[in-house]
């Protein structure tokens, strides 16, 4: 790829995630491209998920015709430009206009590259299929949520699970190949990674989806406990509600201890790796933290990690690298802070 074209998938990659592109930037350029590719590709999907001004049956239309051309089964360019006007954002709208691009860039990978993006990109638009038939028509006045666990650990792994399988499979082929590692516990830790992450994003948005018309937390343990979802929209049930948000709290938390366990049985040279793992992990129990602290229910206000404790994990974990048990402390310190 040109210089140019490179330097402008960066921006772009910059503009659509800040903190993803903080990871990215630090993995080795043998995957660089390969993950930085289905990032953007899966965020041009979950952008058009997102396009609530469209009909969900447009956009289903939409993800079914992306997905044929992501997996070779449609020729037909993509015209996504009705789609792009209707973004609030200008870097979404650029990741729409050059969706024809990306494509052009997987047609240039290697076939074991390309197969691995295809399997991820597959399972995690079936994710965002499926988020638009159960959520269609669905409103703060007319909630809508999922019954068990079952289904939240599925939706789970579809959008976030099946990115830490990708991930590992990539970069097992390209940096650590003949490392000996338990391939079948490595991938299952991956996946409890990626869903650690993903539930730790549902846990801090849960007032805004919930104001969408969305509660990603099952109405049926809810309903064990004497609850309804539309109590949730209410800050003022918080005290009630927590016994059972903790539940979920804390597996989020103990997903993202095994993703830790995960992150330490790469190999120890992967430096690059390890710290582009690491720093999800530690600004999400950063997150967990928040989460334990605040009213989780209130609208008000969003809780997040600021930028500057982000940046203090990131110093933390470079100058610790070299030393190993304090380096493998370092999920402990963000618990006990």
């Amino acid at each position: 790829m040109p210089d140019s074209a490179r330097h402008s998938e960066d921006t772009l990659l910059r503009d659509v995630s800040r903190s993803f592109h903080k990871t990215l930037r630090v993995l080795p350029r043998a995957v660089r491209p390969q993950i930085g590719l289905a990032y953007l590709l899966a965020r041009t999907t979950d952008t058009i998920a997102d396009t609530g001004i469209v009909s969900s049956e447009k956009r289903l239309q939409a993800l079914e015709h992306l997905r044929e051309r992501i997996m070779g089964a449609r020729n037909t360019p993509l015209d996504l430009g009705s789609l792009a006007q209707q973004q609030g954002s200008p870097a979404e709208r650029l990741l729409l206009e050059r969706c024809e691009e990306s494509l052009a860039q997987l047609r240039g990978m290697t076939p074991l590259d390309q197969k691995l993006i295809q399997e991820v990109l597959a399972i995690i638009t079936s994710g965002q299929e499926l988020d638009l038939r159960r959520f269609a028509g669905a409103s703060a006045e007319q909630l809508v949520a999922l019954r068990t666990d079952v289904e939240l650990d599925d939706y789970t792994y579809r959008v976030a699970g099946c990115v830490g399988e990708f991930w590992t499979k990539m970069c097992r082929a390209h940096l650590f190949p003949k490392a000996r590692l338990d391939d079948a516990t490595l991938l299952a830790q991956s996946v409890h990674f990626g869903k650690g992450l993903q539930l730790v994003n549902i846990l801090r948005d849960l007032p805004k989806d919930l104001r969408q018309g969305r509660c990603y937390l099952p109405s049926e343990p809810l309903a064990v406990r004497g609850l309804r979802p539309s109590e949730l929209l209410d800050a003022a049930h918080e005290r009630e509600v927590r016994p059972f948000y903790a539940i979920y709290v804390d597996r989020a938390q103990e997903y993202l201890r095994t993703g830790w366990v995960y992150t330490n049985s790469l190999p120890r040279g992967c430096v690059r790796v390890r710290l582009a793992c690491a720093w999800p992990i530690l600004i999400g129990l950063a997150t967990i933290r928040l989460l334990r602290q605040r009213n989780f229910l209130d609208s008000s206000e969003r809780i997040k990690v600021s930028r500057k404790e982000v940046s203090r994990i990131i110093r933390r974990t470079v100058l610790l690298y070299p030393f190993d048990s304090a380096w493998r402390g370092l999920i402990q310190m963000t618990n006990d802070k």
